[in-house]
């Protein structure tokens, strides 16, 4: 017949299984834990638990300082026994904590992962929403990923700049001198021209800047 310790480290094996994700809230007044959602990270709260045995001792110890003498050695027995018996005072506070946050979660299956039920549990399915997506949710999204591709599309293929009164080969500096330019054809510094010329794509005769057609072989200028 096993032992009450060994019952009690099977009771806290069980205990550490319900989720690896888990904050220790608890001071030397109560007890309280947070415990969090393994996929998404919402959390539920225990309530408060106050450590009784402590809230003893401080009685006793406030008595102890209005009267003194014996009272103040029946305060310090009660601090020395808070703190012999709370490690299990902790661990029965953490298994009511369990208990009250074991309806929030769920355990997977097929992961093992504890996750919040109301956002990251698949009740259709019985697992989580990473080993078995929620197809309402999996198909909106693919809808509106197609929308947005069809967006990127349509972007792609408008010419949003071509009423726009810009500067060919636009530069920011001469490459010629190197000097800072402010628009225009040619270096204020040197007088280099800013861009190359032109050529036609018919037959490679230089363009002026203002012609729409070679003059050489009468191609359109692109």
């Amino acid at each position: 017949m096993p032992t009450n310790s060994q019952q009690w480290g099977v009771f806290m094996s069980d205990l550490i299984r319900f989720t690896r994700n888990h904050s220790d809230l608890s001071t030397d007044k109560g007890y309280q834990f947070d415990f969090f959602c393994d996929i998404c990270g919402n959390g539920y709260r225990s309530p408060y638990q106050a450590n009784v045995a402590n809230t003893v001792g401080e009685v006793v110890r406030g008595a102890a300082t209005l009267f003194g003498g014996l009272l103040g050695r029946v305060g310090h027995a009660a601090y020395d026994m808070q703190r012999a018996v709370g490690g299990k005072a902790h661990d029965d506070a953490f298994r009511k904590a369990v208990d009250a946050a074991r309806p929030h979660f769920r355990q997977c299956s097929r992961c093992g992962k504890w996750v919040c039920s109301e956002v990251c549990w698949n009740e259709d399915r019985g697992m989580c929403v990473e080993c078995a997506p929620k197809l309402n949710q999996e198909l909106a999204a693919a809808q509106q990923e197609a929308q947005l591709e069809q967006m990127r599309e349509r972007v792609k293929k408008t010419d949003y700049a071509k009423d726009l009164n810009v500067v060919d080969h636009a530069v920011a500096r001469c490459p010629k001198c190197g000097a800072e330019t402010e628009g225009g054809k040619f270096c204020l510094e040197c007088g280099a021209r800013l861009k190359p010329e032109a050529e036609c794509p018919r037959c490679g005769s230089k363009l002026p800047d203002r012609a729409k057609f070679c003059l050489e072989c009468g191609a359109p200028r692109e």
